[in-house]
């Protein structure tokens, strides 16, 4: 159960580090710095009995293989894991409404990364947002270093050469090092500091809901690439499935009004009949999607984080882990830069964070674009390339095996704790 927490004002007025936004990245992150001793203060405006309400947030999180070696590092994944669906294996496919999948199909099976006998991780893991919320929760409970504003809002910030003052809406100011925005995609502290964005809209949303199906899914994702956008199936715990269903602006608004019945109707006539019957349970959501990329990480006493630095298109389930790649660098930059007795502020040490972070996210944000613009129309030329690519894709063993490690996050130079190792 929930324990509401209420504004806890730090005593001294002074922390080394504070974060602004306790969301799942900006939680994760204060759990990171306090494990290794480093004081920090979360701000959080929304209270967490409410964020971690049912009906607060209906999504579901792919939590790649490394991101969970990540939550095992810090204590976590006990928590979570009696809420975690493995992904044992991915399908993905081309098709339209009420009409079966095209025959050119790409599937992912991590079995074939078995090269030595040992056990396999999963690619990864699907866990509700909510249940997320509460394991970190709990988790900060349990740290001495981390202390909790909630609710309680950012202002703004007054930078110093040597330290800088976080506005808090009615209370005293707090003087920190650092301050790390984890605000979200429209982040007040980026915009603020004057961090300017690029990005656009992709003019789609995506309707998420939870259904329930007669046959078991065996840990199998489905990702069905229809006219309108992505139909993604992903596996929950139980005969459960979290559909994120997305459709072009102006329709998707008509779909959520629709009634139950005629709503079930339409999700079934995308889903198939391969699960049995078919039948959502739950509320319904809507998210506008686009694409949104910060300029710039850091600034002399700030950096951006997750959705503040960047935002990207579902396609590929990748978002979150790309905050949770942030998390592991910018903790390992901090922590290593404490032990040496750096500023924290320093946007020299910061700038290490930046390199470390911005190609790949740029390069992710990149792949994702040219998915969605590639998959996102009904252009016969356009399908029959496209199903010659899954097609042949599925035939060259290591470019398959290449996008499973990309989907694992096991490629690239990798922050110790995504290797499950501490800092």
């Amino acid at each position: 159960m929930t324990q509401t927490t209420e504004t806890e004002i730090p005593t001294s007025r002074h922390a080394p580090i504070v974060i602004a936004g306790g969301g799942l990245v900006g939680m994760t992150l204060a759990i990171a710095l306090a494990a290794e001793r480093l004081d920090v203060v979360v701000v959080e405006a929304v209270p967490f009995d409410i964020t971690t309400a049912p009906e607060f947030d209906g999504r579901v999180s792919a939590i790649s293989a490394s991101s969970v070696r990540l939550f095992r590092a810090l204590g976590l994944w006990d928590d979570l894991a009696p809420h975690a669906q493995p992904i044992n294996d991915i399908l993905v496919s081309d098709g339209r409404p009420g009409e079966a999948p095209s025959p050119m199909t790409l599937h992912f099976d991590p079995r074939a990364l078995n090269i030595d006998g040992q056990p396999v991780e999963p690619l990864g893991h699907l866990i509700e947002n909510r249940h997320m919320r509460q394991a970190l929760i709990e988790a900060t409970q349990q740290l001495p270093h981390i202390k909790i504003m909630a609710p309680a809002s950012v202002t703004g910030i007054d930078q110093g050469a040597a330290s800088v003052a976080v506005m808090i809406r009615d209370q005293p100011p707090i003087q920190a090092e650092l301050v790390i925005a984890a605000d979200g995609k429209q982040s007040p502290l980026r915009k603020a500091a004057g961090i300017r964005t690029i990005g656009w809209n992709y003019k789609q949303s995506a309707i998420v809901t939870t259904v329930e199906h007669e046959m078991p899914h065996h840990g199998m994702a489905h990702e069905l690439f229809l006219p309108s956008g992505p139909f993604a199936i992903l596996p929950m715990v139980g005969n459960r499935s979290s559909i994120v269903w997305t459709e072009t602006g102006d329709l998707a608004p008509r779909f959520m009004k629709l009634p139950d019945a005629d709503f079930a109707h339409e999700l079934t006539r995308r889903f198939g009949a391969h699960w049995g019957r078919v039948a959502p349970v739950g509320p319904r959501w809507c998210y506008p999607l686009g694409l949104q990329l910060a300029r710039g990480y850091v600034l002399p006493r700030l950096a951006l984080i997750g959705d503040a630095a960047h935002a990207i298109h579902p396609i590929a389930g990748q978002g979150f882990n790309l905050g949770l790649r942030d998390v592991a660098a910018l903790a390992q930059v901090l922590i290593e830069g404490a032990r040496l007795g750096r500023d924290l502020g320093d946007v020299h040490l910061l700038k290490t964070y930046e390199r470390w972070r911005r190609a790949d996210n740029v390069t992710l944000a990149a792949a994702t674009d040219g998915l969605v613009r590639l998959f996102s129309t009904d252009l016969a030329p356009v399908r029959l390339m496209r199903d010659m690519g899954l097609g042949l894709v599925a035939q060259i063993a290591p470019l398959k095996n290449l996008f499973m490690r990309h989907a694992m996050g096991d490629v690239g130079a990798k922050p110790k704790l995504l290797d499950g190792l501490p800092v």
